[in-house]
């Protein structure tokens, strides 16, 4: 598709708005069988689904909204923007999705719209960079893949060392580096139809 006009488009005509699993507070965009969300390029649309770190980490900033209130929050590998959304809801100062998809990002935008909450920015990739200024980063689900681990693994601890906190949502996905992570929660979530445990980790540097 020619621009973020017509992606944006193809979204709001084939992406049906649905109450999120898990999360009933929040409403997003996603994709079904009839969706054909192939058709907008080559990369996997993985932001167009639910995904057990996100639902997880959603479910536990709305839970507990103390975590960011008033503070600057990054939402790291935001594929729907779930995550950044219920920050914003429960009362962050500031939120900034990245999120190296420009599909997603349009989808971001449109899911932000959909529940009265309003993102600082929404940006690309920043885990080649140095860390944000920000007092919290949000990390759902990006630790599908080895060689993503360890890209994120080295940005998170320039986020720490940097005195950002960092939370952590995922169900236990082989590459998640477990000696970094310390549990604070344990969600029986649906992703992508199918029930499964995911956790939210405070991250810490070694």
């Amino acid at each position: 598709m020619s621009g973020a006009a017509d992606v944006a488009a193809f979204i709001r005509k084939q992406l049906p708005v649905l109450e999120v699993a898990c999360v009933p507070e929040l409403r997003l965009h996603k994709a079904g069988p009839a969706s054909g969300v192939g058709r907008l390029g080559d990369a996997a649309p993985y932001w167009a689904y639910w995904w057990g770190g996100g639902l997880a980490l959603a479910r536990y900033v709305l839970d507990h909204p103390v975590q960011v209130m008033g503070r600057r929050v990054v939402d790291l590998g935001a594929g729907s923007g779930l995550v950044g959304i219920a920050a914003a809801r429960a009362g962050a100062a500031k939120v900034t999705a990245s999120e190296i998809d420009l599909h997603a990002r349009a989808a971001i935008a449109l899911n932000a719209a959909l529940n009265a909450v309003t993102l600082a920015e929404i940006v690309g990739d920043m885990t080649d960079g140095p860390a944000p200024d920000a007092d919290l980063l949000l990390v759902g689900d990006v630790f599908y893949a080895p060689d993503v681990a360890t890209r994120v693994t080295a940005f998170l601890d320039r986020c720490v060392a940097a005195g950002v906190e960092v939370l952590v949502g995922d169900p236990w996905r082989a590459p998640l580096p477990v000696e970094r992570l310390t549990l604070l929660a344990r969600y029986d979530v649906a992703e992508t139809g199918m029930a499964k445990a995911a956790g939210v980790f405070a991250y810490r540097a070694i």
